[in-house]
């Protein structure tokens, strides 16, 4: 949970520790609203950005249909790859947790569906609007998705955050980040129907899900972070992050890269906003505090080369609150050790013979609860709930606290609505082997 109001002197609180107590789709919705955030342990933090109430703090479009700078690599969905060249599939399971549910391991549990080359919708707006809202997975504000790229064996997945101190001006911050993941879903999976472009990056999916949600009247309005990524089969998968969710990427027992959050103050992270129309009204007429409004394009975005083997870890800050980028990558590479996925050989970690039947790769069926990525998936959300209902364990966000403003005797973890989407690499070859 993060807060959005803003202006040249703005108050950033702290979330206290009663109120912190077919189609390739999956969105998360919360069951209730989450209270209004009213802790008797509070912050005062000013900052110096404020907004025009005259410009509508939305998405505007800007779509770069220009080819990439000299030295980063296009990422193409339509590229056309050598048969001499080593090819990937991502395996990606995606667990979560409302803050307000327990924890369930096997109900909050998503797998990604087959590749179906056949299947891919003309209209993304048609796609949004056969979704049900009803059949949303129960993860509270937090949301995730998983798309294969048009027809392609591209794949997009990621998360976003709902910004929780939107419940304060009556909104569900579920709507904003559901509704971006929906349209994320749809967009990738409609690729490149209404796309100016050969190549999708994942800012760009972002900016198209933004104009969307901005666009469409059934959601009033909210706020969220994103992180996703667009994964390719050559092994060359592009991240965007614009907020504190974030990415990590873990190979062989060491973590190979780990996104720094984007925030304009203690717990103000980066967000995509949409106000709504009542509130500029009331703006404009009575003045009063601005909202916060990043856009897509100032996502951080980093290029990444995996290898077989590697772990790519997408979650909300309920879990980066809760656990360390050690941590996680202890999680990691207990659940890979102990699978045999990796394993020890004269002195070296390499990846183990069986990787791709632990993933449940080839066998013409959906994985389930009991495949690799599922088990890893699980063993981070578990692991982030237990450690954000601990009064006694420190996390990053305790910490943090403690750090900025001592006086308020923070401790413990920080229960928060969690998801996290693992993605395991595996190379289409059933003789490889991988040394750190």
């Amino acid at each position: 949970m993060s807060y959005a109001i803003t202006s040249a002197a703005n108050v950033a609180r702290l979330p206290s520790r009663r109120a912190a107590s077919g189609l390739f789709l999956f969105a998360l919705s919360a069951t209730t609203l989450v209270a209004p955030v009213h802790s008797t342990r509070t912050a005062n933090l000013h900052t110096q950005r404020a907004q025009s109430l005259y410009a509508l703090p939305t998405c505007p479009l800007h779509r770069d249909t220009t080819p990439n700078p000299a030295g980063l690599r296009s990422f193409s969905s339509t590229s056309h790859h050598s048969s001499s060249a080593p090819q990937f599939s991502y395996h990606v399971a995606a667990s979560y947790s409302a803050k307000q549910d327990r924890f369930n391991a096997q109900q909050n549990l998503f797998t990604n569906p087959l590749h179906d080359p056949t299947k891919r919708h003309e209209d993304w707006r048609d796609c949004k609007e056969g979704i049900d809202k009803r059949k949303r997975l129960r993860s509270g504000q937090d949301a995730l998705f998983f798309s294969q790229v048009g027809d392609t064996k591209t794949t997009a997945f990621g998360v976003a955050d709902g910004v929780g101190g939107w419940v304060e001006s009556g909104l569900d911050p579920a709507d904003f980040s559901h509704g971006l993941c929906e349209y994320m879903t749809c967009a990738a999976r409609s690729f490149p129907h209404g796309f100016n472009t050969t190549s999708l990056h994942p800012k760009e999916l972002l900016q198209v899900a933004c104009d969307e949600v901005s666009e469409d009247d059934s959601i009033e309005g909210g706020g969220s972070t994103a992180c996703l990524a667009i994964a390719e089969p050559d092994g060359n998968v592009e991240v965007a992050n614009l907020g504190d969710s974030g990415f990590m990427h873990v190979g062989l027992n060491a973590v190979r890269h780990f996104t720094q959050p984007q925030t304009h103050a203690f717990n103000t992270p980066y967000q995509l906003s949409k106000t709504p129309h009542r509130m500029l009204v009331q703006m404009a007429v009575f003045g009063g505090p601005s909202t916060l409004s990043d856009l897509p394009k100032e996502s951080s975005v980093t290029h990444h080369k995996v290898r077989h083997g590697d772990v790519l870890v997408f979650a909300t800050d309920g879990v980066w609150d809760n656990l360390s980028p050690q941590d996680v990558l202890g999680i990691v590479s207990k659940q890979m050790v102990a699978a045999g996925a990796w394993v020890e050989k004269d002195g070296a970690i390499e990846v183990g013979h069986d990787l791709a039947k632990l993933v449940q790769a080839g066998t013409g069926r959906r994985a389930d609860s009991k495949s690799l990525q599922a088990i890893v998936a699980t063993a981070i959300a578990k692991e982030a709930k237990d450690t954000g209902l601990n009064t006694r364990r420190d996390g990053p966000f305790a910490k943090e606290v403690q750090k900025y403003y001592p006086g308020e005797n923070w401790h413990g973890g920080k229960p928060d609505d969690i998801a996290a989407v693992i993605a395991i690499v595996l190379e289409e070859s059933s003789t490889v082997s991988s040394k750190l």
